[in-house]
């Protein structure tokens, strides 16, 4: 199908190597101005015998101009959470309260409580200092950007499959400790949190599979570990997650997905409860990100359990409808859509699925989706833009251009694989 009239306006998209496995995307429509500072914090302990702050994270509301949630957890009860909202030259104004959520892990028995305070009226492109607290516990200080509102410019960075920084696996259970762990992972992993804060996007798309807790016997420390590392960026800018095949762990909620549904609090989707957070968009600048949860539609079976088709169809039609007002909004000129399994691959492991495929490529040809982002396979390729697929069983997408110099997506949608996030490498 071909892709709906677009307002008529110049768009000019530039992918470099952010280095460490990230990949930086800039959609500029105005010249590039300098990043915000990024400073990385101390971690001090608790007092008074209360948890400390842990896993200092940030993510966007639906308008990222003016919308942002602070995010920690702690292992036990604590009174009052809040964070106290400023800016650098103004001080700290207002007092903010944090709703939380909590979720006992299957294998371990361990509760987690995850702390959110929404922060609503921020100012369009206004740098903002927090501090996160409990009663008793230290401060944990951070800063953040909101998005510009209208055609201005941002950068986000983006990739899948992290995992922790471990410098070894499959310890004995006594001999386990921070960053050494029975799961799967790589030093690698913490050198590109690194290279998130190096580049200091506005926000960074987390392309599923962040930690692996799934494949640990201690998921609850899993996550724990991923947070310490991820907060020292997380903490200055959003990580806007997609759940991937492995944030699907046996027994933990409905389909799998409460430890990450406890951990993240992003745009609500209008669905029922337990499909919050599995899918969701907000806007930055004149960029529609759509998030989606593949595990829906594919027939790969790479989680805990296989729950193909759990949302009997909503999430597709909740898709749709984002397409169609996002291609109708005159505001909007990149619909970026993050997801986690591929449609499109060289590698011989886990390889593209046909179910994403099927279900989504139609409405990302015909709304006219510019870019998608996604991980499972770990490493980096890009496509030529694709629109339509050829008449096999395997619904091949089909170039419309092979100009290696300049990709046009006004004709044809781009497809990143990158899942190189410190997870280890697939062979191509």
């Amino acid at each position: 199908m071909s892709s709906p009239e677009r307002p008529p306006i110049s768009r000019r998209g530039v992918l470099t190597a952010a280095g460490a496995g990230a990949t930086l995307l800039a959609l500029d429509t105005a010249p590039a101005r300098a990043a915000a500072p990024s400073p990385l914090l101390l971690h001090s302990p608790g007092r008074a015998g209360a948890p400390s702050v842990s896993g200092l994270h940030l993510q966007f509301g639906s308008d990222a101009s003016s919308e942002m949630t602070v995010s920690w957890q702690t292992p036990l009860p604590v009174r009052n959470p809040r964070v106290m909202v400023g800016t650098l030259t103004g001080g700290l104004g207002r007092t903010y309260g944090a709703d939380t959520r909590a979720y006992r892990d299957p294998v371990t028995r361990e509760e987690v409580r995850s702390h959110h305070a929404r922060i609503r009226g921020l100012r369009p492109d206004t740098e903002y200092l927090y501090l996160a607290v409990h009663d008793g516990a230290t401060p944990e200080a951070g800063t953040f950007r909101t998005a510009p509102r209208g055609r201005r410019p941002l950068t986000f960075t983006s990739f899948g499959d992290q995992a922790t920084p471990q410098v070894n696996k499959a310890m004995p259970t006594e001999q386990i400790t921070l960053w050494t762990q029975d799961n799967y992972g790589s030093p690698f992993a913490g050198d590109t949190t690194t290279a998130v804060e190096r580049a200091a996007p506005l926000f960074h798309l987390m392309n599923g599979d962040l930690c692996y807790a799934q494949l640990s016997g201690n998921p609850t420390r899993v996550w724990r570990d991923w947070f310490i590392n991820t907060s020292r960026s997380a903490r200055n800018r959003p990580w806007m997650p997609a759940a991937g095949n492995h944030e699907n762990e046996k027994g933990n909620g409905p389909i799998g997905f409460r430890a990450f549904q406890t951990y993240f609090e992003v745009p609500g989707n209008g669905g029922d409860d337990e499909f919050q957070g599995l899918w969701y968009a907000f806007t930055a600048g004149s960029v529609r990100v759509i998030v989606l949860q593949n595990d829906d539609v594919a027939l790969q079976d790479g989680g805990a359990t296989y729950i193909s088709g759990y949302s009997a169809g909503a999430q597709r039609r909740w898709l749709e409808d984002e397409l169609r007002r996002a291609r109708a909004d005159r505001g909007i000129d990149w619909i970026v859509v993050c997801m986690h399994q591929v449609v499109i691959s060289t590698a011989d492991s886990n390889g593209a699925d046909l179910g994403v495929r099927r279900a989504w490529l139609p409405l990302f040809d015909q709304y006219g989706v510019d870019l998608v982002v996604c991980g499972h396979e770990h490493h980096y390729e890009r496509s030529h833009p694709v629109r339509g697929h050829q008449g096999n069983s395997t619904m091949t997408p089909i170039p419309v251009s092979t100009d290696p110099h300049r990709a046009d997506t006004g004709r044809g949608t781009v497809h990143l694989v990158i899942g190189g996030g410190g997870m280890g490498f697939t062979s191509n």
